[in-house]
């Protein structure tokens, strides 16, 4: 099925596969914790056009790092999980 990488810590083998899985699992995690910290003031009354909509604001400082954090996670789980379809399949 693909190539073993023996594992000195634990005597074990584990497949490719297995670690490509692990690091999707850590990235979406990832993903959800940036998403969740950047949702503020994002409660139902914003969610049906009750908040400022009209008002076009810039991201600047940690705001703006957060998004382009989240769009480069975000990436690198799209790309991850291609590579893991194409291994295991």
């Amino acid at each position: 099925m693909g190539t073993r990488w023996h594992s000195l810590a634990l005597g074990r083998q584990y497949s490719v596969v297995t670690y490509l899985y692990l690091a999707q699992i850590i990235l979406a995690i990832t993903i959800i914790v940036l998403v969740l910290i950047q949702a503020k003031d994002a409660g139902m009354g914003n969610m049906f056009g009750g908040g400022d909509m009209g008002v076009a604001r810039t991201r600047r400082g940690v705001e703006k790092t957060l998004f382009n954090a989240t769009i480069v996670v975000g990436s690198l789980f799209l790309l991850l999980s291609l590579l893991t379809v194409k291994i295991s399949g």
